[in-house]
């Protein structure tokens, strides 16, 4: 037997406490009675109490109090076993990461804004699997799909622009990581959602954009940037130096929307332009959200059941009675 509210052990002191006052108060009545009735009439009217009925309405009513007190405490005892599955979609986040990604024409940066993107989208589709890639010149599988969504936070801390060993941009090569998480058995309930700022220096997205449909996967792309761009920090760079061309001319890097929303449009998902780390996205997290969902994990969980039905019902009963039950005889002539 297990106890879900041990603290609440204290309410049976009041068991003791009941019987030595309701003892207390029924003597102390019955000298009062005494007092002002005569004594010769007191025989006569056989105004006198039951000893056992008494003693019986005292017993019910500390029932009731030590029954309500235990069943506040909560007591269980018995095992029962119920199977508990979880439903949803798989999500794989591809996050560019490339040196454009820390161009800063969207506050404070575009990687920054698309990390905010990815941590709210989480927050906001619980209960299914999520994996992360990150790209660059070439792709890099961060997380497997997991239902443990805190570990998207974890790894979003540690990615940073121009991190990966080939520097660029191969979107393609993240798309191919993304759809290698998948599991084979199913081909629905696929979900990527790309965040880029669509330059993309090796191409071949045209070509993953059919494997994608055959695969059954729905991409949703995020182009985070703006049409005016900004120039790109060099990494490491302690006085702010932006990245130049061999003439000696700042690189200003500019959102391409073009590639990201085909890849969308042509695999049935969403193109959304963001521009703030608080953009609007109840479109997209709708569009998840209600899609089809399949099982993906079930766990038998033995639990105690709860069992203070039984005395809390032996408190109602003892109440009851106890209400009902005339510890003082009638005068004579008259019905108790």
């Amino acid at each position: 037997m297990t106890f879900a509210h041990r603290e609440l052990f204290w309410l049976l002191l009041l068991v003791p406490v009941t019987l030595v006052l309701a003892s207390w108060f029924w003597q102390r009545r019955l000298r009062a009675t005494r007092h002002w009735v005569a004594p010769g009439l007191w025989e006569r009217l056989r105004f006198h109490y039951r000893p056992r009925r008494l003693a019986a309405s005292i017993g019910l009513l500390t029932l009731a109090v030590a029954g309500t007190g235990f069943a506040l405490t909560q007591p269980r005892w018995g095992e029962s076993q119920e199977l508990v599955e979880r439903k949803g979609v798989d999500i794989v986040f591809v996050v560019d990461s490339s040196l454009s990604m820390s161009a800063r024409d969207v506050k404070p940066s575009r990687l920054y804004v698309a990390k905010a993107i990815v941590r709210s989208l989480v927050r906001s589709l619980p209960g299914n699997r999520v994996a992360m890639v990150q790209a660059e010149g070439e792709g890099v599988v961060m997380s497997p799909l997991t239902v443990d969504s805190a570990v998207m936070d974890l790894l979003l801390d540690t990615t940073v622009a121009g991190s990966l060993p080939r520097p660029g941009t191969g979107l393609a090569h993240g798309l191919d990581l993304a759809l290698g998480l998948f599991p084979p058995e199913s081909e629905k309930h696929r979900v990527v959602v790309l965040l880029s700022d669509g330059e993309d220096h090796e191409g071949g997205v045209e070509e993953r954009i059919e494997r994608l449909r055959d695969a059954g996967v729905v991409v949703h792309a995020l182009g985070v940037g703006t049409h005016r761009g900004g120039p790109m920090p060099v990494p490491g760079s302690r006085a702010n130096e932006l990245k130049r061309d061999r003439g000696g001319n700042v690189i200003v890097t500019r959102l391409e929307e073009a590639p990201l929303r085909q890849l969308a449009e042509r695999t049935g998902g969403l193109y959304v332009h963001v521009a703030d780390a608080g953009e609007n996205l109840a479109d997209l997290v709708a569009a998840i959200g209600g899609m089809e969902t399949r099982s993906f994990e079930g766990t038998v969980l033995a639990t105690q059941e709860d069992r203070f039905q039984w005395p809390l019902s032996a408190a109602a009963v003892g109440l009851v009675l106890f209400l009902a039950l005339a510890p003082i005889a009638s005068p004579k002539g008259t019905r108790a």
